[in-house]
């Protein structure tokens, strides 16, 4: 029983329609769906993504109304993309210069090229160069050349106080390997990967017991979700959850995949989803994020949803 991969990464912004113009303008993702955070339906719930939607390549956003995000430890403290190549690099270098977007210089970093960079509410992003590998879905109506455009997630980095804890459950539940170690600054980063492995297939946990504890808002990380391709998978690690009394939500139904939510002994929430059934369930996958789409079970109260919602 493996995970695959990264399956999409959930943040916070308190500004939807900034976080909106942000990532489909300047980074040229798709707004894949739009609709709510099934919790808490004053909410909206974005999903931008590659053009086919594909598992793999969406950061979600929660629009609350809070505070920006206190970083620190026990958190998810950076979100990377994958792109292809030193060229690629450097035209994103000179088209954060060109929008105002905080950044640093292309650096090396665990042996791939690097570019770390902000969203305009101090989100931690970075391009790594992939070298290409696996599958790319370039949007024909994005403002990014297509050989530029961000190809997908991971990988994804923790900030622990102790790595230990996080290893044994990586290792020892979620069935990760760890692969490598290397230092950044003054500490150390353990290489976590699943399947077969890669950045979009990799959590790097960065020991830091310096800092102190994360507080979440607007900015920071809500949870990482990683990737089980069928219902027979997904049902096998809520069951596992069970057997070693790891408390979890148990399964969760969210229409476009199924979801289970647990926390790893450090505090990070993460979340095991299934690849579908996709986000084509319920809309042409031609006019994805086109309008405000609800699950089934929310349909009813469209009106007063819609009525709730500011437009993007």
């Amino acid at each position: 029983m493996q995970l695959t991969g990264i399956h999409h990464l959930t943040a916070v912004t308190a500004d939807a329609k900034g976080n909106h113009d942000f990532y489909t303008r300047v980074l040229g993702l798709r707004l894949v769906k739009k609709t709510v955070n099934q919790d808490d339906t004053s909410a909206y719930h974005l999903f931008y993504a590659d053009a086919e939607a594909s598992p793999g390549t969406d950061i979600t956003f929660f629009d609350w109304p809070v505070g920006p995000e206190r970083r620190g430890a026990h958190s998810v403290s950076r979100t990377a993309f994958r792109v292809s190549g030193e060229e690629s690099l450097r035209w994103w270098l000179a088209r954060f210069d060109e929008h105002g977007v905080t950044h640093g210089s292309l650096e090396q970093l665990d042996g791939r090229l690097t570019l770390e960079f902000e969203d305009p509410e101090g989100q931690r992003l970075a391009l790594v160069d992939d070298g290409g590998a696996g599958p790319a879905h370039p949007w024909d109506r994005s403002p990014v050349p297509a050989t530029h455009q961000i190809r997908g997630l991971g990988p994804i980095t923790l900030s622990v106080p102790d790595v230990e804890p996080t290893k044994l459950v990586l290792e020892h539940v979620m069935n990760m390997r760890h692969v490598r170690l290397y230092k950044r600054g003054s500490h150390a980063v353990h290489v976590f990967e699943m399947g077969e492995g890669g950045p979009a297939a990799e959590l790097h946990v960065a020991e830091q017991p310096d800092l102190p504890e994360a507080r979440q808002g607007a900015g920071g990380v809500h949870h990482v979700a990683f990737r089980t391709p069928d219902a027979e998978q997904y049902q096998a690690w809520a069951a596992r959850l069970r057997e070693l009394r790891i408390p979890s939500s148990g399964p969760v139904d969210r229409f476009y995949f199924q979801s289970l939510y647990f926390r790893e002994p450090n505090g990070v929430l993460f979340e095991i989803a299934t690849d579908g059934p996709g986000f084509d369930s319920d809309e042409p996958k031609a006019t994805l994020g086109e309008k405000l789409a609800l699950p089934p079970f929310l349909e009813p109260r469209r009106a007063r949803i819609e009525a709730g919602l500011k437009p993007l």
